[in-house]
Formats: structure tokens, sequence, C-alpha cells
């Protein structure tokens, strides 16, 4: 555990250095408050407009640093070729994957934290410059704590597709890693049209490897609770530790199947 915990406080420190990932955070907390602004265009409707948009920003610059940072996971040390000097050391290569994994989501964590934060600054701001009759007229209160069961749900994808990425990464290219990685996403947010495929195609082959599909992909879509928690419509924990549960299984798969891959590969 120790090797493990090593490796990752590691991956975290080369995350910080990164200055992609400064840039990303710095977009994401200038997109939320830009949706302060964008919010002052419609009257009413700004506290909703500022929470959409706010968790979208978490989101998509999530999305780019689980995906950009998690392919280079593994390529950047067979590249540079300190994977020798890794492996040359007491450490198992599940150990390496592991602690990879551990460090890129902590690095998402912190990143989520602090634009998580950047909203509620923001609709703080809102709510203490609103009159009273304008809060009143609002589907859901500014500092709705429901709000962090959105975040907390995308965060949980966030390490699903870091799982992926990583995944890709044991085998293949930065590029096409990053290629499969965001084809995966894509798809898992439309999975429900890969189970109706059969209806809008004449081809029985196609409809049945888009069925194939709907079973082997996880399903991205129920991650997305924004729209929910934007009109004040209550999310049951039961729907939360469901999805959470679902998560961890696809990412305990992911890795495991990431660590058999990453153990049977030739570096000579």
């Amino acid at each position: 555990m120790r090797v493990t915990a090593a490796i990752a406080v590691n991956v975290f420190r080369e995350s910080v250095r990164d200055k992609v990932l400064y840039n990303l955070v710095l977009f994401a907390i200038l997109m939320t408050g830009a949706s302060y602004l964008i919010g002052q265009l419609t009257a009413g409707q700004d506290v909703k407009i500022i929470k959409d948009l706010g968790l979208s920003a978490t989101s998509i610059f999530g999305l780019f640093i689980a995906v950009f940072i998690g392919i280079g996971l593994v390529s950047k040390e067979v590249e540079r070729r300190s994977i020798y000097g890794l492996l040359a050391k007491p450490i198992r290569r599940e150990q390496l994957i592991i602690g990879k994994y551990g460090g890129l989501t902590l690095t998402l964590a912190v990143n989520v934290a602090v634009m998580a934060t950047a909203i509620y600054v923001v609709l703080a701001y809102m709510a203490w410059r609103a009159p009273a009759n304008v809060r009143a007229a609002w589907d859901a209160p500014a500092m709705d704590p429901r709000l962090l069961q959105a975040v907390l749900l995308i965060f949980v994808e966030l390490m699903l597709v870091t799982a992926v990425a990583l995944f890709f990464s044991t085998f293949s290219s930065p590029l096409l890693s990053a290629a499969f990685t965001f084809a995966f996403y894509i798809v898992g947010h439309f999975s429900s049209d890969l189970r109706n495929f059969q209806q809008v195609v004449d081809s029985p082959a196609a409809a049945r490897i888009a069925r194939g599909l709907y079973w082997v992909l996880p399903n991205l879509a129920q991650f997305d609770i924004k729209s929910d928690i934007v009109h004040g419509v209550a999310v049951p924990a039961g729907y939360m530790a469901i999805t959470i549960a679902y998560a961890a299984v696809y990412i305990a798969l992911l890795l495991a199947i990431a660590m058999l891959v990453f153990s049977r590969r030739d570096f000579k």
C-alpha cells in the first residue's frame, strides 16, 4: 500500500505541475463567473443558468483533464523509457496501474472541488444581492446543497472515464487512446439509442452489434442529473447509491483488465 500511495502522490504532483491542468481549471472558473453575466440577460432565470453552466463547465473541463492526463499515465513512461527504471524497482505492475489511477483520481477530486466552490461563490453573491421577492420565485435556493449530488455524480463519471483512458493507454498510443476514450464517452451518453437502434435500421447485423454495445458499454447518461438539480427536482438517495455502485463495478472491471494487459506487455 505504501508503494501504491507513493506512486499516486507522485502522479498528483506531476499533474499539479502540468500547465494544461492549470489552464483547464482557470477556464472552468472563468466560465462559472461568466455564467453570472449571462444570467443577467434572462430575468428570473439567472440562478438556473448559473447552476447549469457551472455544472456543465465542471463536467466538460473535468473530462478534458481525465482524458488528456489519463492517456499519458502509462504511455508517457514508455516514451520517456522511465518505465524500465520503475519496473527494475520492487514495484509490481499492478501497483503501478493502481497508483497511477489513484493519483489522477486525487487530481480530479481537487479540481472538481475547486470548480464546485467557484459555483457556490457565484451563487452566494447572487443570493446576497437578489431582492427577497426574487429569491421567493426561485425553484430552489441559490445555495442548494443538493447541487453537491450533481457534482458527486460528475466526479464518479470522471473516475469511470479515467479508468477507460488508463485502460487504453496500457496498449495503445496517446492519440488513439484519446480517440477511443472520447468515442467511449459519446457512445455512453447515447446508450439508450443503441438499445432502440433496430427500430431505425433494416440491417439485422447492425442491430445486433448495436444491441451488444448497449450491454457492454456503460450508460453514462444516468450520471447526468444536472437538469433535475437545476429545476429543484429531488434525486433519491437510492438512485445515487445504485449509480455509484454501477460505476464502481465498471471501474473495477476496467482496472482489472488494464492490469492484466499491462502485466503481459513486453517492453524489451
